[in-house]
């Protein structure tokens, strides 16, 4: 599973210690987890080719090796509807201490949810998935299993969330796909196996669930120091 393009990622990270989103994401690709259409823009005319091609609305954020914790520093802006506000989300972005330009990407919706894993000491790669997005630790609504999970691992994962009936569809809204789901955490824990302790956790958070599929909104990982 670990490719050397892989490998060559997660090697050139180590000097700021963790995963840049555009190359965590690249990582996800490569081993068949759905991620959004995103481009890793140098320049304004490139994140404006992006939106043109791919339509608005688009999210950016800000990529930058000081910018761990983009949410929190205001280094991401949602709904971006037009190329000027693009251009200016763009020019306020690169601003960041250390920007290495701005990863824009499409504008999804869903259940959003949260995907995880860390090393621990005892028992090697732990996985989370619970209910995600900026309510995560609000609501601490998530379960835990030891990696490799099996897709009946990952079921049971799902119907042990307390907020369980929000993914089989409540008061009319449509159930997500569990089996988009269950791949996702499958796979997911099998790259962990393949990791290893060449990494000391992963967030996946939001990842989007809709009744067609589940796609990593956002991918953090961090690196042993």
């Amino acid at each position: 599973m670990l490719n050397p393009e892989i490998q060559e990622i997660v090697a050139a990270s180590k000097p700021w210690g963790w995963v840049l989103e555009p190359d965590a994401k690249r990582i996800f690709s490569l081993v068949g987890i759905n991620v959004t259409n995103f481009t890793w823009s140098r320049t304004v005319d490139e994140a404006l080719r992006f939106a043109e091609t791919n339509g608005y609305p688009v999210v950016a954020k800000v990529v930058s090796p000081k910018v761990v914790h983009k949410t929190e520093q205001k280094g991401v802006i949602l709904g971006i509807h037009d190329a000027k506000a693009l251009a200016e989300a763009f020019h306020r972005l690169n601003l960041f201490d250390g920007a290495r330009g701005v990863l824009v990407e499409e504008s999804l919706h869903g259940v959003e949810m949260i995907v995880g894993a860390k090393i621990d000491f005892q028992f090697g790669p732990v996985i989370l998935m619970g209910i995600g997005g900026t309510s995560v630790e609000i609501y601490q609504d998530t379960s835990l299993r030891m990696a490799p999970i099996t897709p009946e691992d990952a079921e049971s994962m799902m119907r042990g969330l307390k907020a369980h009936r929000i993914l089989e569809g409540y008061r009319g809204a449509e159930s997500i796909n569990r089996n988009a789901l269950s791949r996702m955490l499958t796979v997911f824990s099998d790259l962990m196996m393949a990791l290893g302790e060449t990494v000391s956790s992963i967030d996946l958070n939001p990842v989007f669930c809709s009744a067609e599929k589940c796609v990593v909104g956002d991918a953090r990982i961090m690196l042993p120091s």
